[in-house]
């Protein structure tokens, strides 16, 4: 009488390492490229909720600048400097005859860290009761800016033209500053230009 004996062939020692070598290599590409896809959509959302922000922002300075009074800074001559450029721009956003209640708004750079940047847009408003100083109101609206100035094109008055505004925003809201760091996050560029409606008198 005949018996088959099936004899089962474990893996060996080396087999096994082999096994967990290409394993572990495996799941360590995996990681990485995910770390690799989160950072990026990281970037991605942060710049494109940058942009929504400032073009927002811009959208209320230039409607600002187009129901404004009173523009400054002023030229020293308008007649042989009628453009100019700063880094600020302040007019007459409120003006009450009956009270004396004036309120002048002021659009600012702002040094963030440094003194070279990145800067900040500050909105400040002053109110004025018959020429005296009453109170005022500042909030930041922008951060990491790369550039920010305003051209300003006046008339003989002097009376505002036209205001340019041009900046340049990093984002800069990623929570983790490593991937700030170690990603390189695109630049927006925004430029617009208005005309007060009203025209200094």
């Amino acid at each position: 009488m005949n018996t088959k004996t099936n004899s089962r062939r474990a893996f060996s020692l080396v087999e096994l390492l082999i096994a967990l070598t290409i394993t572990a290599t495996l799941l360590t590409a995996t990681l990485a490229a995910f770390d690799t896809s989160f950072k990026s959509y990281k970037v991605t959302n942060e710049s494109a909720s940058t942009n929504v922000v400032a073009r927002i922002v811009m959208q209320r300075v230039t409607a600002m600048i187009r129901t404004g009074e009173e523009f400054g800074p002023y030229p020293v001559n308008p007649i042989t400097t009628p453009v100019i450029e700063s880094d600020r721009l302040e007019f007459v956003s409120f003006r009450e005859p009956s009270t004396g209640t004036e309120r002048v708004t002021t659009i600012e750079r702002r040094p963030g860290v440094g003194d070279e940047g990145p800067w900040q847009l500050w909105y400040v408003i002053t109110t004025y009761v018959n020429d005296i100083y009453s109170d005022s109101d500042e909030a930041p609206l922008l951060t990491g800016l790369t550039n920010l100035s305003f051209t300003l094109e006046y008339d003989v008055g002097p009376r505002l033209r036209r205001a340019t505004i041009d900046m340049v925003i990093k984002p800069n809201d990623l929570q983790d500053a490593a991937i700030a760091d170690e990603l390189e996050t695109p630049t927006i560029r925004l430029v617009a230009s208005a005309t007060p409606r009203r025209l200094d008198d």
